[in-house]
């Protein structure tokens, strides 16, 4: 394999000597509560729903945990949320639109910044016309809140979330096996132990994509196209970062509040698919980068070793 060296072998998975490239970006939390655990679940994967990349997308979100009623601000069952997006304008255009048409609509449920920071975009602000001026304004406790009538009863939501411009996208695990089901188990493994780590989510399907991109492509307009050095079927006809024992490739994107959890997130996400082993799980953890000239985020994966 040209240019592929390793940092380590750890129970028989070789650790790629490379690095993930990760991005800075706008990142904002969320509270939605609702009157039990099932209609805050529906809400939040209905607001996060179609934000697995910023490139078509216009945001990335996911679930960060459940939270319990006496984590919440109104001692309701509820969620945490994340979002992020290239800019705070940007980001806060795609929270207002999914706020309002996943969270508001969503019975019994309410919403709550989960961010502080003297830097905000607007929640409930946004959306108050809604109400067609019987709309309600409430301070408390020294939050604003809008109150909006709806036909089951009262939507509350907070009129604005605070934002980080801290936060990190593209962090990211290459996980190379000899076939899709254990680079699947391999990546289960390591999705399971990555969502125990706060402030970060997986925002793919299941944490998982089996489509993963590099920047540009053949096609004019193309953002971003199959990285083809890893798709183990053009082995033969592309300059091909696989030997001929893997079989299958699946990725892991990790976007998170800080640098800090996104590390943690890859380390836990590492040590998951080492414990596993390779008769299991994956033969190879590399991660993918472009050439470190994109993004100012470097995780090596040596640094990152358990």
């Amino acid at each position: 394999m040209p240019g592929v060296t390793e940092a380590g072998v750890i129970n028989g998975v070789v650790i790629d000597d490379g690095f993930a490239e990760a991005f800075p970006m706008a990142g904002t939390a969320l509270q939605i509560t609702a009157v039990n655990e099932k209609w805050a679940l529906e809400a939040a994967r209905a607001m996060t729903g179609f934000a697995t990349s910023v490139i078509a997308c216009g945001c990335e979100g996911g679930i960060d945990r459940m939270l319990s009623p006496e984590e919440t601000r109104d001692g309701r069952p509820g969620v945490r949320v994340l979002f992020f997006g290239f800019d705070a304008g940007g980001l806060e255009k795609q929270v207002t639109t999914r706020l309002g048409q996943c969270v508001l609509t969503s019975p019994t449920s309410a919403c709550y910044a989960d961010l502080g920071g003297e830097k905000q975009i607007d929640l409930g602000s946004a959306i108050r016309y809604f109400a067609d001026g019987w709309q309600i304004s409430k301070k408390f406790e020294g939050r604003h809140f809008w109150r909006m009538p709806v036909m089951e009863g009262e939507f509350l939501c907070e009129a604005k979330t605070g934002i980080t411009t801290d936060g990190v996208g593209g962090g990211n695990l290459l996980l190379m096996a000899r076939s899709t089901a254990q680079a699947l188990a391999a990546s289960e493994a390591a999705i399971a132990a990555m969502r125990k780590v706060p402030d970060v989510i997986m925002p793919f399907p299941g944490g998982i994509v089996r489509s993963g991109s590099k920047v540009g492509g053949k096609y004019k307009g193309m953002m971003a196209s199959t990285n083809d050095a890893y798709c183990p079927t053009l082995k033969g006809v592309t300059a091909s970062q696989l030997g001929p024992e893997i079989g299958s490739v699946l990725e892991i994107v990790i976007d998170g509040l800080t640098a800090g959890a996104v590390a943690d997130a890859m380390r836990v996400g590492i040590k998951a698919v080492t414990d596993l082993g390779p008769a299991e799980g994956a033969l190879r953890i590399g991660a993918g980068n472009y050439g470190g000239n994109l993004g100012p985020h470097h995780f090596h994966l040596k640094d990152l070793l358990p």
